[in-house]
């Protein structure tokens, strides 16, 4: 099942890097989408975006406060809700509030970065799976062991992000 994370911006992408490494790790099935890493060489990168807005399931739009209001970002999200019915918009906000949100991305429900938040996240992932979805007993587990290395990780990022700009 593919999902497509959305970034725009140094600390953005980093966040998109980890997140897209992470998710794996936790639903085997799923197939995170990131560019540039996932766009071959050569390839024209504007069409491979749009396929892969028009499939993908799930979209994950990483949200900070420099990036709260970028043209791409609204872009991403308004292709990826045109599948309504079939396709999720999750924006997680790093930094920001869900009051700071305006325009398009106020009609979806937003998510602080938390244990509790990107876990109803992973469940929505494992929920497209269908059939091939797993147990709620196995989801959580999975969660639990991996939870702890994406925190980490992000919180590593987050704080050279804050120390590059003092």
């Amino acid at each position: 099942m593919d999902i497509f994370i959305s970034w725009s911006g140094a600390l953005s992408k980093k966040i998109a890097e980890a997140i897209r490494e992470w998710i794996p790790c936790v639903v085997q099935a799923a197939k995170p989408y990131y560019s540039p890493d996932d766009i071959l060489k050569g390839q024209r990168w504007s069409a491979e975006i749009a396929e892969k807005l028009e499939h993908s399931q799930v979209g994950i739009f990483i949200i900070t406060p420099e990036n709260i209001n970028a043209p791409w970002i609204m872009f991403e999200a308004g292709a990826i809700s045109k599948n309504i019915g079939t396709a999720s918009v999750c924006p997680i906000l790093f930094n920001v509030s869900p009051t700071d949100i305006q325009g398009p991305l106020l009609q979806f429900q937003c998510s602080l970065f938390s244990d509790v938040e990107f876990y109803k996240l992973i469940q929505v992932i494992n929920q497209k799976l269908g059939a091939n979805c797993l147990d709620e007993t196995t989801l959580k587990s999975s969660f639990n062991k991996w939870w702890p290395d994406l925190e980490e990780k992000i919180s590593t990022i987050q704080s050279s992000s804050t120390e590059n700009r003092t």
